[in-house]
This record gives C-alpha cells, structure tokens and sequence, in this order.
C-alpha cells in the first residue's frame, strides 16, 4: 500500500484517472449516438427541439465528463485503521463516509472490465446502515483491505 499522507489519509493510484477517462468515454460514447440518431430522425417532427437540446446536453456533459476525472482524483481520499474507514470525496458535495469496523456484515471487492483493464478494483463495505464503497483502488491493495476486513469480522 502507499504512504499515507500526515492525517492517515490515502490518495487514488494515478492509473485510476485512465481507468475513469475511459468509462467516461463509454458513457458519452453511448449518449452521443442516442442523441445524433435522435436527432436525425426527429428532423421534421415536434420532436426535434427536444432532440437538439438532447444534444447540447451532450455537448455539456461531455465538457464534464472530461473535467471530472482529475477532480474526482483529486479530491478522493480513504483512510482505514483498527476502528473505522473513512472515505472523504466531492468538490461542491462533500461527502464524508465514517463506516465503525465492527459494524460491518460484508465485504465485496468488484472488478469490472474496465477496472481489471487498469489493475485496479472497488471494496463495498456493507453495514445494516448501509453501504460504504472504496473506488478506483489498486488490484493488491482492495484485496488486502477485504482480507484485513473479513478477519475482523
């Protein structure tokens, strides 16, 4: 695992940011040819206003889809000790995730293709109050996390 920063708490590996650029991709990818074929087909019709706004939305969403990974990097951070884990993220919404070790009843680590792509995987800690999801962490270091998680409990 990396050196933690003074507070305890962990940074993203900087491989995570191609990992989510190309999810990023597929996602606008996806949405551009919904909204072109839309477009193309409503010309004409009472659906073209909303089909051409559908595709200044994608203009839009593009521009954040793009500007997202480095912020989401930037300001993600997961701290775990004997106790708790924490995981710290968000830029307009913060969010603060404080999950009490001994609450917690599973623990999953995900790889998706674009995940296992990069070497990198998700932990989901599970509680009866919820869940908490540690993302874009690195393959050995997610399966460490659950290993020293499920010893635990």
């Amino acid at each position: 695992m990396d050196d933690p920063a003074e507070d305890g708490f962990r940074t993203l590996d900087p491989v995570s940011k191609k990992a989510m650029y190309v999810g990023n991709a597929l996602t606008m990818a996806a949405f551009a040819v919904f909204a072109a074929v839309s477009l193309h087909f409503s010309q004409g019709t009472a659906w073209f206003l909303p089909s051409a706004a559908m595709v200044v939305f994608a203009v839009v969403l593009a521009f954040y889809l793009f500007l997202s990974p480095p912020v989401f990097y930037r300001h993600y951070r997961y701290r775990m000790d004997d106790d708790c884990i924490e995981v710290r993220s968000g830029v307009v919404i913060r969010s603060h995730v404080l999950v009490p070790v001994e609450r917690v009843h599973q623990v999953a680590v995900n790889k998706g293709p674009i995940l296992r792509k990069f070497g990198l995987a998700q932990v989901t800690v599970t509680t009866a109050g919820g869940t908490a999801t540690l993302e874009y962490l690195d393959e050995p270091v997610a399966e460490y996390i659950a290993a020293n998680l499920n010893e635990k409990i």
